[in-house]
């Protein structure tokens, strides 16, 4: 077969010549077409899939993230959960801890490319739940949560690919519940939370090591219920409880390589909570939430840019307290 090697194109003179972007195409009876687009894209993938939640239930919805829409359904859990954790890898969706109404320490999956029920994968080292969870493409990590009147520091971790109970990896700076996390396929963030004062710190990992936390900076305001999700540069906090109490339409950033505090990012379309977020490496979605009560409401944010969310489309149902993963998030790139 031909090869064909093209180190630069120049003009006759020498001077530079054509730049070759887009999807370019060789006219003739024989061609290619150059791929384009990030590696989530070119691989089909950029599936958001949202489950639990209150009321209490079992179900799991899935989006297109680059597409608008309303949500479909996907199948449903091993078991009604709310106050759940969620992350994943690019083919598997974990599911941990939560309330089914009683603590839980099971961990369920799906395989996000497909739709149907989730199976049992193991169990946590405890029942708890109003923790989060954060992921790259070969490790899912579980951090803080509730048995209350005890708020839980402990982190655990488990391999997406295979099936097993967690192991311990180390605790956050402080013991804390209803917190965000994001991730970067290096580092898992933890932000905000509830021990019981409403904290504004931001706790960070490797993930492919095991150690307790450091301290990455502060969000902008002291928050519960908020949620978090990430390109593979840019981490993104949205929402959230203060002590008034009062619900926040504030989504902020930091950048997940450095440490330091969160800079505003753009507002929510209405003050919320207890929601989901999920992201492709280009766009993050918040689901659900209670605006003050339930709401069924999906919006999207541009990740590298600043600005407030825009309407993406529905759940299928209103609910709150619900998790939500994907197969293109921060973590995987």
């Amino acid at each position: 077969m031909s090869e064909i090697r093209v180190n630069n194109i120049t003009n006759r003179d020498g001077s530079t010549g054509t730049t070759v972007a887009g999807i370019p195409v060789v006219d003739s009876t024989s061609h290619f077409v150059v791929p384009s687009g990030d590696t989530a894209e070119r691989g089909s993938r950029g599936r958001g899939v949202f489950g639990g939640g209150s009321p209490i239930t079992n179900a799991i919805e899935f989006i297109t993230i680059a597409t608008l829409g309303n949500a479909s359904d996907f199948g449903d859990l091993t078991a009604t959960t709310a106050n759940l954790g969620a992350c994943s890898s690019s083919t598997r969706g974990i599911f941990g801890a939560g309330e089914t109404p009683s603590n839980t320490n099971a961990i369920s999956y799906v395989t996000i490319s497909a739709t149907g029920n989730a199976f049992d994968f193991g169990d946590l080292n405890n029942a708890y739940y109003q923790a989060n969870a954060c992921s790259n493409s070969t490790r899912g990590v579980f951090g803080g949560g509730s048995m209350f009147p005890v708020f839980l520091s402990g982190i655990e971790y488990i391999t997406i690919a295979t099936l097993g109970n967690a192991s311990s990896f180390g605790n956050l700076v402080v013991a804390k519940s209803n917190l965000g996390a994001c991730s970067s396929s290096v580092r898992g963030l933890f932000a905000g939370g509830y021990n019981p004062t409403i904290l504004n710190s931001i706790d960070f990992i490797t993930i492919a090591s095991t150690g307790n936390a450091e301290d990455f900076g502060d969000l902008t305001g002291v928050k519960r219920q908020l949620a978090g999700c990430a390109s593979q540069t840019r981490g993104i906090f949205a929402g959230g409880l203060t002590p008034t109490p009062s619900n926040l339409n504030v989504i902020e950033f930091v950048t997940i390589a450095t440490t330091g505090d969160a800079t505003d990012f753009g507002d929510l379309s209405a003050a919320n909570r207890a929601f989901g977020a999920c992201s492709s490496f280009i766009r993050g979605v918040f689901g659900g939430g209670l605006a003050p009560a339930a709401v069924n409401t999906i919006e999207h944010i541009t990740i590298a840019t600043t600005g407030n969310a825009v309407d993406f489309g529905d759940l299928i149902t209103a609910k709150s307290q619900l998790t939500s993963l994907s197969d293109s998030h921060g973590g995987l790139g």
